[in-house]
């Protein structure tokens, strides 16, 4: 659960929206010329950014720089959250267990040092967290159907239902990836993915969502899986043909080398034989 530090304070917009901020560090009076010198964070999500409702998610914020406080921020408000006992000088690790569609959303973290809060760094890039199961499940399937080799194209398309109105992108994903694979508009009620240069890495089980474009970013069930297998190119295996025939070739020219040179020491016996003969 997300919960303001005592270290915070909240003030009330008037729009009736709280945001809480930091003791003595308010929007705007960074020390912006010293914040420039401390690296950006970066922010994942673990096992991944797009889960069904009722999983659990972990934010990890992580940093080159030591001895700071970290925060998460959502949308436009920060929240000091209790940090794992996994979370270590450089890193934080913030739980969010039993996701629910409110949860879904763009979050980011900051961090600041511990001993100046004035100098903080600049956030982290936006990670766009989607909480599945709200909108109705989409299709998968390739436009291409049979073995796949390394180095080839597959196109996956994914369609949505046509009862679902409102903007949305697509996003496909990968079984066992943070993030997914790719994102799109919709062409209509659908879009395609292509997978470029195919190699054996990309083998897996995929599948796609479709989610509002807008807060509070709804997001559909996840299509049933498509498995994708791509086995070794052809010019691997002729390759290895070539290099066999190669050896075997050199092992028949030393051989022959070698039955050229005895024939020729015994023609020179034979020769030398009748000289002392005659």
């Amino acid at each position: 659960m997300l919960r303001c530090s005592p270290n915070y304070f909240s003030s009330s917009a008037s729009a009736g929206v709280s945001v809480s901020f930091p003791a003595g560090l308010c929007v705007g009076q960074a020390d912006r010329g010293r914040a420039e010198a401390l690296p950006k964070p970066s922010l994942r999500a673990w096992p991944s950014s797009v889960v069904p409702a009722g999983s659990s998610v972990t934010l990890r914020c992580r940093t080159p720089t030591r001895d700071v406080s970290f925060a998460l921020r959502k949308g436009a408000r920060v929240w000091e959250m209790v940090q794992s006992p996994d979370s270590t000088e450089d890193r934080a690790e913030f739980h969010l267990p039993d996701v629910k569609s409110s949860d879904a959303g763009e979050y980011t973290c900051e961090y600041h040092r511990r001993g100046n809060p004035h100098v903080s760094a600049r956030p982290s890039d936006a990670l766009l967290l989607l909480v599945t199961g709200y909108l109705r499940q989409p299709s998968l399937q390739a436009h291409r159907r049979g073995p796949v080799t390394e180095g080839q194209e597959v196109t996956l398309q994914c369609q949505r239902p046509a009862a679902e109105l409102g903007p949305v992108m697509f996003a496909l994903l990968k079984a066992g990836s943070a993030a997914p694979v790719q994102v799109r508009a919709p062409a209509g009620r659908e879009t395609d993915f292509s997978l470029w240069n195919l190699s054996a890495g990309d083998s897996g089980n995929y599948s796609c969502v479709y989610y509002q474009a807008r807060a509070p970013f709804r997001a559909s069930q996840a299509s049933p899986r498509l498995e994708i297998r791509v086995a070794a190119s052809l010019p691997s295996i002729t390759s290895d043909y070539t290099t066999g025939n190669h050896i075997r070739l050199a092992l028949a020219a030393v051989i022959m080398v070698i039955a050229g040179a005895f024939l020729l020491e015994a023609w020179c016996r034979q020769r030398h034989v009748r000289g002392q003969s005659g």
